[in-house]
């Protein structure tokens, strides 16, 4: 992926400041919730986990000093109606602003790749959206480790550029971006604290991604799919592992 977050196309600018526009319903983006919060293509951020990171401090560098104000909102609960579901249980919590800068950074990481498209192409930065608004302790864990992150990274760009980060030219926000990207043995002390948080987002933006059905397609996955004439029943290879498996659990 850093080769990626390296080469991205210059014509990242078409994403720039108060250019994204949500087009994900709600239906389709709680959908989309659910999937991550399950941790099929994740399962670091699970929505199941009861763990919650604490950020590592550090006493070089800037950081952000954020007044987050609790989320008071209900889930849908042990046992929700899946035939006359909750509309919209929670309001979304990102500013114009902030979406727009996860945009971004969405598109530094996912850039469009040819037919492929970029993560805000498919509406990634409305999942992160729905997924830092909802009211559940994973989630809410992840609110405080990406609100830094969009906070340190205005601020960066505002001691370096003077400018925000969404006006900045696609060479300047690279400079930023590569200095956190990764955690490396070389880092900065100064940047181990945002490199942690920036991590967070980086894999729920991927996550989110590679749940849409370009992000599917892309990879190469094809789900269930007919299968024309007679059942031909699995492959050798499978049987041999399926009789493995029963061996190990003494059922042969």
């Amino acid at each position: 992926m850093m080769a990626k977050l390296t080469k991205q196309n210059n014509n990242a600018d078409s994403i720039d400041a108060n250019q994204y526009e949500s087009g994900l319903s709600r239906r389709e983006s709680l959908k989309w919730l659910g999937v991550l919060a399950a941790g099929v293509l994740l399962p670091s951020i699970s929505g199941c986990s009861e763990s919650v990171d604490v950020i590592a401090t550090s006493s070089k560098g800037h950081w952000p000093t954020l007044n987050l104000a609790p989320i008071t909102a209900k889930g849908y609960g042990k046992d929700p109606s899946m035939i006359m579901p909750v509309r919209a249980p929670w309001p979304k919590i990102l500013t114009k602003e902030q979406i727009n800068l996860v945009a971004v950074l969405a598109d530094i990481i996912v850039p469009r790749d040819g037919a492929v498209p970029s993560a805000s192409e498919v509406k990634v930065p409305d999942v992160i959206d729905e997924w830092v608004s909802a009211p559940y302790e994973r989630q809410q864990s992840d609110r405080l480790h990406i609100m830094n992150t969009l906070a340190w990274i205005n601020d960066e760009s505002s001691i370096r550029f003077s400018k925000p980060f969404i006006n900045l030219s696609v060479t300047e926000r690279l400079t930023i971006i590569d200095d956190i990207a990764y955690d490396k043995d070389d880092l900065a002390e100064e940047f181990k604290q945002v490199t942690d948080t920036f991590s967070r987002l980086r894999k729920l933006v991927l996550a989110a991604f590679f749940c849409s059905p370009e992000g599917t397609k892309d990879i190469g996955y094809l789900g269930n799919v007919p299968i024309a004439g007679d059942y031909p029943g699995p492959t050798e290879e499978a049987m041999v592992h399926l009789n493995q498996a029963i061996q190990k659990l003494g059922l042969g």
